[in-house]
């Protein structure tokens, strides 16, 4: 099968870009104390993940607990819950979980680790925790310092595990490289290592301190004290993204066929909000100068004729870039994965 045989919209990966982009990161990570357990949410492919793990993650990150028991499910032993949960379903559904693979779950409230305490028991298991830390992104998580250490005492006390941190420099991710960016890492993991100190000094290891994404990891991946970096969209990688972090090559595209042409003006594809998320951006069309995206609506991309003799007709297919994969893929049940024109693959959308 290639690329003409498929229905569109269709998502597609370069195989050979992504399989350079996984030996690139792993080989930052075979050189640094530090581990990557990479991030689920970026591709939710069971098969993605299993080829990050044979290539030396130790382990992989998920956002939900549907997420989780999807790795579970396909075999992945080490999982971590980066998100908090509440809601007491869930919470049954991660202690369940729990008793089947080592699933570490994140936690910003006493509450929290008060009802997770409460189930764990009620189910006979004991589940792991890792303390969220607000590194700066004031998002989730709790200061750090003294409320970080009394959370984690609590977690201590109510019969929970305590593995670690966890602070997620998110705020820091998308700054160009430089010195600048050097130094915002620097002061967001410097707050968390004090932190890790002061609960080591009161004897409570730290066994786990889990921080970064793609845009940080060769720089959080080499400070002192941090064990794992979250990385996920490394693998497939997208342009919004590729503006700050250019180690990487945009492997994730959209299949898309022309199926309307105002003569000198636009032309309009069959791919929109649907199938290719603009949340951060309008994607671009890939390798066809003279055609610039104008916006998405549900079913339709318009896209001006920057050059009113660009070779494109009603019929034709061409690809656009995926500018954020996030949100593109969770859009999707498989991704094609292509050696060329031949489609070698299909790789499933999952949790």
């Amino acid at each position: 099968m290639t690329c003409n045989d498929l229905e569109t919209p269709a998502l597609l990966v370069d195989l050979d870009l992504m399989e350079a982009n996984l030996e690139r990161m792993a080989a930052f990570f075979r050189k640094v104390p530090a581990k990557l357990r990479p991030h689920f949410k970026n591709h939710k492919c069971p098969e993605l993940a299993a080829r990050q793990l044979d290539a030396g993650a130790i382990g992989i990150t998920c956002a939900t607990i549907g997420e989780a028991e999807c790795l579970v499910h396909h075999g992945v032993w080490s999982v971590l819950l980066a998100n908090e949960i509440v809601d007491p379903a869930k919470i049954g559904r991660y202690v369940e979980l729990a008793r089947q693979a080592d699933v570490i779950v994140c936690i910003d409230n006493a509450k929290i680790a008060a009802d997770l305490a409460r189930a764990a028991r009620d189910r006979h298991t004991r589940v792991s925790v890792l303390v969220d830390v607000d590194t700066g992104l004031h998002r989730c998580g709790v200061p750090p310092g003294e409320p970080t250490i009394r959370l984690a005492r609590t977690v201590a006390e109510l019969g929970l595990r305590f593995r670690g941190l966890m602070g997620y420099e998110g705020h820091v991710l998308r700054t160009p490289p430089g010195p600048e960016k050097a130094e915002m890492v620097a002061a967001a993991m410097q707050p968390l290592m004090e932190t890790k100190a002061c609960l080591e000094r009161t004897r409570m290891p730290v066994e786990i301190v889990s921080v970064g994404g793609t845009g940080t990891y060769s720089l959080s991946g080499r400070y002192p004290g941090v064990t794992e970096i979250q990385a996920g969209s490394y693998l497939l990688m997208d342009t919004d993204y590729r503006q700050c972090c250019s180690d990487f090559a945009p492997a994730l595209g959209l299949l898309t066929t022309v199926i309307s042409k105002n003569e000198g003006e636009r032309v309009v594809t069959d791919c929109g909000l649907k199938a290719l998320s603009c949340e951060r951006g309008v994607p671009a069309v890939k390798d066809l100068p003279g055609l610039k995206t104008r916006r998405l609506t549900a079913e339709h991309a318009i896209i001006d004729l920057t050059d009113p003799s660009a070779p494109v007709q009603v019929g034709d297919r061409i690809e656009m870039y995926v500018h954020y994969s996030d949100a593109t893929v969770n859009l999707h049940d498989r991704i094609y994965g292509m050696r060329g024109e031949r489609v070698e693959t299909i790789l499933r959308v999952e949790g």
